[in-house]
Order: C-alpha cells, then structure tokens, then sequence
C-alpha cells in the first residue's frame, strides 16, 4: 500500500485530497492546526487507513517524523483563502507561508535521501499568473510574464522556486499543480479579529461563492459585487481538483513536470453572481447588483490553457458550475442557519 503524507489535510482542499487518496486505496497521514476554520469533521475520520495529527507544518522535525515510511508527500499546508483573505493578512500569508514551505522541503531532502520517499507533490496557485498579459496562461508562462504583485501570488510562485530548486540540488522529484477557483463544500468563517464588510454584511474571507451564497441568503439587496463583476474566472469543483492532484502524483509522465488543473468553462463574477441568486431567491425576484471598489489585486481575467493536463494525464474537469452550486448553496445554508458564516 502506497502510504502519502498531506499537510493541510483539514483544509477546504485538504478535505477533498484525502477522500480521493482513500478511495483510490492509499494509506493517508493528515497533519494540519486547525488555524484557518478551528477543528472540523470528516466523514473519513475513522478510516482505517487514515491517521490524522494535528500539529504544525512549519515544525520540520514533525513533518520529518511524519514521513518517515512515506512514499509520496503532498505539500498543501498554507494560509490559504479568498482575495479578502489575503489582502487583510498580507505580511502574515507571506511569512507563515514561506516557513511552511521550507519546513516541508528540509523534511522531504532528507526523507528522500535516508528513505523510500519518491516525490513532493506541491500545491500552488492560479494566482502565479496574476500578471499576465497573455491568455490562455500556459505552463511556462509564469517565467514570461511579470511577477505576481499581491503577496500571496509572489509566495505561490516561490513554491514552484522552492519545488525546482530542491530538484536541482537535492534531486528531491516534484509535480507542481495549479488549481485554479476551487468550489465546494467544507469552507467556513476564517479564524481571526479582522473583520471585512460588503455592504452589510460581514464577509467570512472565504472564496467568492461563499461569500456571495451568504450574502444573498442575508437578504443583501442590491448584492455588493466587488469591481465592475466583468472579471473572468473558471470555478473548478474541489472532487475534480483532488483528481487531478492525485492523478498527477501518482503519474510517472508528471515527474518534474507542472500542470494547470481547472474547468475550460469561463464565467464573469457577474454570471456568477446571478446564477446563485436566482438559485436562492427564484426566478422571479428581479437581480439587483452594486459595484463596490475592487481590492488592489483584482485580477481582471485569469484564464487557464489546460491542454497539458488533459494530454499527459488525461484529467478533465467535467463538473458544472451548475452542479456545484447545487450541492454548495445547501451545505452554505445550514452553515449560515447554525451561524457558522
């Protein structure tokens, strides 16, 4: 039995990961704090081939004993959330980050060295293209391109530095993907004193479709829209992503190879945005939208070429934006009822 080490395991992705690697008959050690949602509960808690630790990734003696006996290592610990998110904790995302990431990669040289570990696979971001000016963005773009402004998009790039650089030195192997506007269920109020309001309503500094589910569920009408609603984005369903992160780790084609994971559907925030309302309120209440000011980095297209993906490991993300609101405005609903967001 293939045994894989997740860090992050707790997290909106995490959740996803682990189911995918159970079913697929790995054995999973999970290790995450609990920092972004506090504790939370899964249905494969009591797995027999789960074993959770909480416990923190930036602990390099921990992830290293965590390891040990591992074959593969997905590194998906980060703080990690919507573009409120990491606006509001800027320095905070990009410290705590980069001691996560060389955490994790001081435990993977030595486990690869001393052990049977066989490879890192590592969990960026989207936002490495934030400065495109080139669409589709294809792997390979993000050395073109300008560098990402925001921090978080700067560190998600450094995880790709840091995945390469192991590589090069160490002869560490890797895969790098790039899930791009992940949706699902799982994803509650973040931890935290800082408070962000969209109108009047307080914003749980998730992903865009939790905050605007909660929102429409408050009443808010006008719906607050952050920019013009104009901005393009491809919501990738969670059970797809985990697919395509597990797919890629296990395929000997991605070995030091990257891949952009995501729908090839495109949809505005503003279509978005109407989508869920008339889900919620029905067809016949008329849709009303204000725009607010956009935060400083709101890209205003990110468009994946997901060609690669589809070609070296045969991954399509196939779920329906439709679909996925259909099992996610429920699950925001009891979350909104039991005050959770």
């Amino acid at each position: 039995m293939t045994k894989v080490l997740v860090t992050g395991s707790a997290g909106f992705i995490g959740g996803y990961l682990v189911e995918e690697l159970l079913g697929r008959g790995h054995e999973v050690v999970g290790l995450d704090d609990y920092s972004k949602y506090g504790k939370v509960a899964h249905a494969y808690d009591d797995h027999p081939n789960f074993r959770f630790v909480e416990g923190d990734a930036r602990d390099p003696r921990l992830v290293g004993e965590l390891l040990d006996g591992c074959d593969h290592f997905i590194a998906g610990a980060a703080m990690i959330g919507g573009i409120s998110y990491f606006h509001t904790y800027a320095y905070d995302l990009l410290a705590t980050n980069e001691r996560i990431m060389a955490s994790s990669c001081d435990a993977a040289i030595a486990a690869h060295r001393d052990g049977r570990l066989k490879k890192v696979t590592y969990i960026s971001s989207s936002m490495v293209y934030e400065s495109t000016d080139r669409w589709p963005s294809r792997e390979g773009d993000e050395k073109a391109v300008p560098p990402p402004r925001s921090s978080y998009g700067f560190q998600k790039l450094a995880v790709e530095y840091y995945a390469r650089a192991a590589w090069d030195q160490y002869q560490l192997p890797y895969t790098i993907v790039r899930p791009f506007n992940c949706v699902g269920v799982g994803e509650g109020r973040a931890l935290g004193n800082a408070e962000v309001l969209s109108g009047n309503v307080k914003l749980a500094m998730s992903h865009v479709v939790p905050d605007l589910v909660q929102k429409v569920l408050k009443g808010q009408d006008p719906l607050h829209v952050l920019g013009s609603g104009e901005q393009v984005r491809h919501y990738t369903y969670g059970g797809d992503l985990a697919r395509g992160i597990v797919t890629a780790m296990e395929h000997e084609a991605a070995r030091n190879e990257d891949f952009n994971l995501s729908t090839a559907q495109s949809t505005t925030v503003l279509e978005l945005a109407e989508l869920i309302w008339r889900k919620v309120k029905g067809p016949d209440v008329p849709f009303r939208h204000v725009s607010d000011e956009p935060f400083a980095h709101d890209v205003a297209m990110r468009v994946p070429d997901v060609t690669k993906a589809r070609e070296v490991l045969g991954f399509t993300a196939a779920t329906t934006l439709d679909a996925m609101l259909d099992e996610v405005i429920p699950w925001i609903t009891r979350a909104v009822a039991e005050g959770r967001l």
